[in-house]
């Protein structure tokens, strides 16, 4: 018996651990910058250079090109562990590049609105637009990467309930209810 119930608290335990680790490897997570303006990165990006960082995004574009797969995305800030925090109100944008030697990301699974976690070393900063904008994205290079699961919208039809109880439909009910007058 008590080899039971050893054996069945090893495995809750192990169960636990599990569900609490993080979505990025732990070494990488240790010595990465977690919290950062983006901003910050921009005005002086020579002190962040060759810096790792783990950061959070909402995928706005993935494009294949010669140097790899490169992720643009909305910044979105990480916990400990790597998940998402809320969306701030200073929305900024970040590229981050794929190696075409690690592979390719598909822009078909990488696509628009899908959330990703990355630890990518700060490479630099790249000009680009965004609409008619010109825009210095904060540029990454990839050491990996978690893409999150899709979100799918539910809608809950509610169910319907009558809106009086059921004895009351009975004609019974509305031929002493009414007034005979009304007949």
């Amino acid at each position: 018996m008590k080899r039971y119930c050893f054996i069945i608290l090893f495995v809750l335990v192990s169960l636990y651990l599990l569900s609490c680790a993080p979505v990025i490897r732990k070494d990488l997570m240790n010595i990465a910058i977690r919290e950062m303006s983006l901003s910050d990165i921009k005005r002086s990006p020579e002190l962040y250079k060759g810096k790792l960082f783990v950061l959070g995004g909402i995928i706005v574009n993935t494009k294949a090109s010669n140097e790899g797969s490169l992720v643009e995305a909305i910044y979105v800030p990480v916990n400990s562990r790597g998940y998402l925090k809320e969306v701030g109100s200073p929305h900024s944008r970040f590229l981050a590049l794929f190696p075409k030697e690690s592979g390719l990301l598909d822009p078909m699974i990488f696509q628009r609105e899908r959330e990703i976690t990355i630890a990518g070393e700060f490479i630099g900063t790249r000009e680009g637009k965004i609409d008619e904008m010109d825009y210095v994205y904060p540029l990454f290079k990839i050491k990996e990467l978690y893409l999150w699961e899709e979100r799918k919208d539910y809608y809950v039809i509610p169910p319907y309930y009558e809106p009086y109880p059921y004895w009351w439909d009975h004609p019974y009910w509305w031929r002493h209810r009414v007034p005979p007058y009304y007949w």
